[in-house]
């Protein structure tokens, strides 16, 4: 499902906001973790397609080679979050 992410990150965001009033910091905090656990299974496959199963093998610009962001949803994992906290935190400021 598409939007399991980024219900997750609103609950998260959600959390940091009621209890702080903070919720850029919630929506930072939040799309953050989902940004580096794509980033991370980005440098697992492209280990797994280029590195000879080796992270030794990895450049430091392999997480970000479009060979590996192969499915919609390896980019709606990340960006889902990202549009629906910042919607959030921009409502929530305004209010």
């Amino acid at each position: 499902m598409y939007l399991e992410h980024a219900l997750a990150a609103i609950v998260f965001q959600a959390i940091i906001g009621y209890s702080t009033g903070r919720w850029w910091t919630g929506a930072a905090l939040a799309s953050g973790y989902f940004i580096g656990r794509e980033i991370a299974q980005a440098e697992y496959r492209w280990i797994e397609m280029f590195g000879a199963g080796l992270r030794a093998n990895m450049p430091w610009w392999a997480p970000f080679d479009r060979r590996v962001w192969l499915t919609l949803d390896q980019y709606v994992d990340w960006i889902g979050p990202v549009v629906t906290t910042s919607g959030l935190a921009a409502f929530m400021s305004r209010k």
